[in-house]
């Protein structure tokens, strides 16, 4: 079985441009940013098993509804289905579906990732094409494909791509993080993330990761 890539991780510190930045453009960020000292946003990355752009695209589908640990049970189950590893497009083509449904996956998702793979098998999508892409063609790129939505794609920019300036204004949990730690009375909607997150760009990511670690202690707890 081929070994997938890696995607990008680092155990280093958010660069401190960067963190000037965000500490001048939010003071609830600020506070947030001053309590964690030495933080890696990419550091729970490392946790996962090597994934190339198809396999951070079944992670982001198999994550659907669902919290990180959640999605690392089922992906730890589709690992023992593909001889420890995460599988090739061609070898998720290849396998039976209802041993693959075994592991957790619904219909709905095993159709998505069986479309996501066969794009790749017949080379209308690959790694190269979708890294000379803008995140917004990215994101209209994906979002073609049925059962993939925002949320997928902008996880997919993040985790795939280390891209700096994505949000997930979809996001449950990071809509109650929001919520909990800017004090508000109501959960933000989606609208009202952008807005909040208007002064973090360039770097959303990183402030996502932020927020993320004060609410749940880690850097992601996403649930699309």
């Amino acid at each position: 079985m081929a070994e997938a890539a890696r995607t990008p991780t680092s155990g280093r510190p958010a660069p401190e441009h960067a963190i000037a930045h965000l500490c001048n453009a939010d003071p609830v960020l600020a506070q947030i940013i001053s309590a964690y000292p030495g933080f890696a946003p990419r550091e729970w990355l490392a946790e996962l098993p090597p994934m190339g752009g198809f396999q951070a695209l079944l992670f982001q589908i198999a994550g659907q509804q669902l919290s990180v640990a959640a999605t690392r049970r089922i992906l730890a189950r589709i690992q023992a289905c593909f001889a420890g590893a995460l599988p090739t497009p061609a070898e998720f083509l290849a396998a039976d579906p209802e041993r693959v449904g075994g592991v957790g996956l619904s219909r709905r998702k095993i159709a998505t990732v069986r479309a996501v793979a066969q794009e790749y098998v017949a080379g209308t999508l690959s790694d190269e094409v979708l890294q000379s892409l803008s995140d917004q063609e990215i994101e209209e790129r994906l979002t073609a494909i049925s059962g993939i939505g925002p949320w997928t794609a902008h996880g997919y920019l993040i985790i795939a791509l280390d891209r700096p300036d994505v949000v997930l204004p979809g996001d449950l949990a990071l809509r109650k993080a929001i919520r909990d730690l800017y004090e508000l009375d109501h959960l933000p909607s989606e609208a009202e993330v952008l807005e909040i997150a208007e002064p973090w760009r360039p770097y959303r990511s990183l402030a996502t990761a932020y927020v993320f670690r004060a609410a749940f202690g880690g850097g992601a707890a996403a649930s699309g």
